[in-house]
């Protein structure tokens, strides 16, 4: 891809992840998404593991892997759409953009080639 060519998909990603970014800065491993939002919706764990196909243990199993942040996003993807949702998934950069971050790594390489 040609500088020009990622400049703009930087800039396009950056536009479409805006609340991905957002949703980075909030605390995100509280209780963990599966058992938050099964609860805020009052679907039983009876309830997900007789869609599921599942024991209950390996359920409360998957919950607890998510909170240790070991879960697949196979088995999120899962879980989500029993509970009638979507998984949602991104990578964005710790501090500001992709735009800014490309900027930063650039001039980081050009400090370390004029160094030597």
């Amino acid at each position: 891809m040609q500088n020009g060519q990622r400049g703009f998909a930087r800039r396009k990603l950056d536009k479409d992840q805006r609340w991905f970014r957002l949703a980075g800065k909030q605390n995100r491993w509280r209780l963990g998404w599966l058992r938050e939002v099964r609860q805020a919706l009052g679907i039983p764990v009876a309830e997900l593991t007789r869609k599921l196909g599942i024991n209950p243990s390996v359920f409360f199993r998957l919950e607890m892997r998510e909170r240790q942040q070991t879960v697949t996003l196979w088995a999120l993807d899962r879980i989500a759409k029993a509970m009638d949702c979507e998984l949602v998934y991104s990578i964005v950069p710790k501090e500001g953009t992709l735009e800014e971050l490309a900027e930063r790594q650039a001039w980081e390489r050009r400090l370390h080639r004029n160094s030597k």
